[in-house]
């Protein structure tokens, strides 16, 4: 039958300082205890709101502000709020106020509360259905069990008739009790791979859950044969981190081993899982080659700064080898595999420096291509002069990465200065310009602009050396050759950013430049050299480049850095920058100088990529305490995900390695080639010296590794330091990159 119509006088409207309509909030976690439980924040934030809600900012039973449930004008249905919290220790309960405005009766309209143990699935009623009106505050309470779950709904329902508006105030939902200590731990990453005798590492965080923050001690079970565990600290207030480093032996079997890393405070034990895989079967960390030189003038043993090149079966690598402290080695070793990186012959290039039958006093920053054309291996080098400056680009040349021939002058030997050149072929038998090959350095005696020089016989003879267009500043271009004949050079801004210029008619001209992006980068701790900015490039099969570089814009507060890259099909427009998920943002670790290598048999979606890079665990050390370690990721989708990351050689101290007055060194970049789908790179690893000389500091590889995906996709935000650079240049006018 019709319901009779309700004359009433409705109670003045409160003063409303926030509403939601319909809506809901995104559910909070389980709290401790209530949040925002006096709403004198002003807003509900904490709750989870339906229907119709609001803060008020009138008739509060403290403080200034209450909830409200309803609204002053008819509703239709339940409005609520609700909050999930744990009940604490001790003899907990709960208790509210409420105050009810309902001029209906509670067969059409009332107010209610409701509270679920989540833990036991059972519901209460602290509030059963009322509908009053002028009663004032009154207050419920509720005993709880401790360390279960509740979620509490604060409810006000109206069936939407004219008239007769139905609300309800809450306000003061508090909970007693003791809350105890506890936290929560976690890590990251979750998992590592590595070959056997080497070390994989791991960030160990804890953040307090409740209560004050207490002692967490770390240890770590479940380890495989041979291997052990070590935290550093050994133990951190809750809210801190630890580094872990999992060392294995070289006798420890091959597997997956789930390793539990437990912290224990003194109110509470939790644990994290980190799986470990121990490659056995794989290609263990091999060494290549050995610094032969002694003379007193330059550090022994040394070798440093390597690239690679493959064509075929055949990969080359080259190096700095007896790195002096002040720029420039003894000589430029060579190191040949034709077998895809199975075995290795090594030896020095002939006729370059004095400790090899040549003039030149050091020789520095090698670089190495194949000329498919005309059957032809090219090494260049910076030569240096007896004044330690950068005197010009020699190239050295071999039929089968054997044997070399004494080399040409490329660029220089004109009192000008030099550094930081680089070259490469173009191997496309269908390219207008197929067996051009092309040179880039940069003039330290005119601010570092930039010049190309290009060789159409095999690296016998070079062009005269042109700058592109608005001669640009700057150094370390790494020039890619594209299927069609486009040469695009990408290159550092002297450490600000990287840009890019392209030729399309054989290197007659040169554009002007692109910006492929700004660089942020973070100080590398301990004084490590590591070629701030300097771009690594590679190219895929359709001629899409890809250019990585060690930036810091995906880390608040920039305190260290992330393996980045940019990718472009034409060199003039580039994609937003993508960082490598290697590990978590907050991780602590630190990544830089890359090697990026793209398989050339790939293109599109399924482009394999691999990347080599060095590490730091723990970027928060000194030049006694930093680890330095090599590390390798892989993706097989073009960069959209990636596999887990691989630690293949270190840790190392940087007492370990050459010095120079730039600071202790491995190289401003490394390098890697792809043959057969599978990643090969040649890198400087320091082991402690014995036969009396200072470093033991070799060539190494792991041989081929699988360019697999994974599931850890590629991130392009959030950013938070865009185009900023936070490290000084560390190459200005001067020769300083050699």
């Amino acid at each position: 039958m019709p319901r009779p119509s309700l004359r009433r006088g409705l109670v003045a409207a409160t003063s409303v300082t926030a509403l939601a309509f319909a809506g809901v909030l995104f559910a909070q976690p389980a709290l401790a205890d209530v949040t925002n439980g006096g709403f004198e924040t002003g807003t509900l934030s904490g709750w989870t709101t339906a229907g119709t809600t609001a803060v008020v900012n009138s008739g509060a039973h403290s403080g200034m502000y209450a909830a409200r449930a309803g609204g002053t004008a008819p509703t239709n249905g339940n409005s609520s709020i609700a909050q999930t919290f744990t009940a604490p220790g001790g003899s907990p309960s709960l208790s509210f106020w409420y105050d009810v405005f309902c001029p209906d009766t509670v067969t059409y309209d009332w107010a209610t509360a409701t509270l679920k143990d989540n833990t036991s699935g059972t519901t209460t009623t602290p509030l059963a259905k009322t509908c009053t009106t002028n009663q004032g505050w009154k207050q419920k309470t509720a005993a709880l069990t401790a360390g279960h779950s509740y979620t509490l709904t604060l409810i006000s329902k109206d069936d939407n008739y004219a008239g007769d508006p139905t609300y309800a105030l809450y306000d003061d939902v508090a909970v007693s009790g003791t809350v105890a200590n506890d936290f929560s731990i976690s890590d990251s990453p979750v998992s590592a791979t590595v070959n056997a005798g080497n070390a994989a590492t791991s960030t160990i965080s804890t953040a307090v859950v409740s209560g004050t923050a207490e002692m967490v001690a770390f240890s770590a079970s479940g380890l495989p044969s041979g291997a052990s565990a070590a935290f550093s600290p050994a133990s951190v207030t809750a809210g801190g981190s630890a580094t872990l480093t999992v060392s294995t032996a070289t006798s420890t079997p091959s597997g997956t081993y789930p390793i539990t890393v437990t912290g224990t405070s003194p109110s509470a034990t939790h644990s994290t899982a980190f799986s470990l895989t121990v490659n056995g079967t794989g290609a263990s960390l091999t060494r290549v080659s050995t610094d032969p030189f002694t003379n007193t003038t330059s550090q022994h043993a040394t070798e440093l700064e390597p690239d690679t090149f493959a064509y075929g079966n055949t990969i080359v690598a080259s190096s700095q080898v007896g790195r002096f402290n002040d720029g420039g080695a003894s000589d430029i070793g060579w190191n040949t595999s034709t077998d895809g990186g199975a075995t290795w012959q090594h030896g020095m290039l002939p006729g370059i420096t004095t400790y090899q039958g040549g003039s030149w006093a050091r020789v520095s920053d090698p670089a190495v291509a194949y000329d498919a054309k005309h059957g032809t291996w090219m090494v260049s080098g910076l030569v240096i002069d007896a004044n330690v400056n950068g005197a010009g680009v020699t190239v050295s040349r071999s039929a089968d990465g054997l044997t070399w021939q004494n080399p040409v002058m490329a660029v220089g030997n004109d009192g000008q200065g030099y550094d930081k050149e680089w070259i490469v072929c173009d191997n496309t038998p269908t390219s207008a310009f197929y067996g051009n090959c092309y040179v880039e350095v940069d003039l330290t005696s005119s601010g570092n602009r930039v010049i190309m020089s290009t060789s159409t016989d095999g690296g016998t003879t070079w062009s005269a050396p042109v700058s592109p267009s608005g001669s640009p500043s700057g150094l370390g271009g790494q020039p890619l050759v594209q299927p069609n004949g486009t040469v695009v050079v990408p290159y550092s801004t002297n450490g600000t950013s990287v840009r890019a210029f392209n030729s399309t008619n054989g290197g007659s001209s040169w554009s002007s430049t692109s910006l492929v992006a700004n660089v942020s980068s973070a100080t590398i701790s301990g004084g490590l050299r590591s070629g701030d900015g300097l771009p690594s490039a590679e190219i895929d099969a359709s001629g899409k480049i890809y250019v990585a570089w060690q930036d810091c814009r995906f880390r608040s507060g920039c305190p260290s850095n992330d393996i980045v890259y940019s990718t472009s099909t034409n060199g003039t427009t580039w994609s937003a920058v993508t960082r490598v998920p290697i590990d978590a943002v907050t991780s602590g670790a630190d990544h830089f100088i890359p090697g990026i290598g793209v398989d050339h048999a790939t293109s599109g979606t399924t482009a394999k990529i691999g990347v080599y890079y060095y590490f730091y665990p723990n970027s928060n050390c000194t030049a006694s305490t930093c680890q330095l370690e090599v590390g390798f990721i892989s993706s097989a989708n073009a960069g959209s995900t990636w596999s887990a990351p691989q630690t293949v050689a270190g840790p190392m101290s940087l007492s370990q390695i050459a010095t120079t007055t730039q600071g202790s060194m491995v190289g401003d970049y490394i390098s890697t080639s792809v043959v057969n789908g599978k990643s090969v790179s040649v890198f400087a690893v320091g082991k402690a010296p014995t036969n009396g000389q200072a470093f033991d500091e070799g060539l190494y590889t792991v041989g081929g590794l699988t360019l697999k995906g994974g599931t850890a996709r590629a991130e392009q935000g959030p950013v938070y330091v865009p185009g900023t650079s936070t490290t000084a240049p560390r190459h200005g006018s001067l020769p300083t990159a050699r």
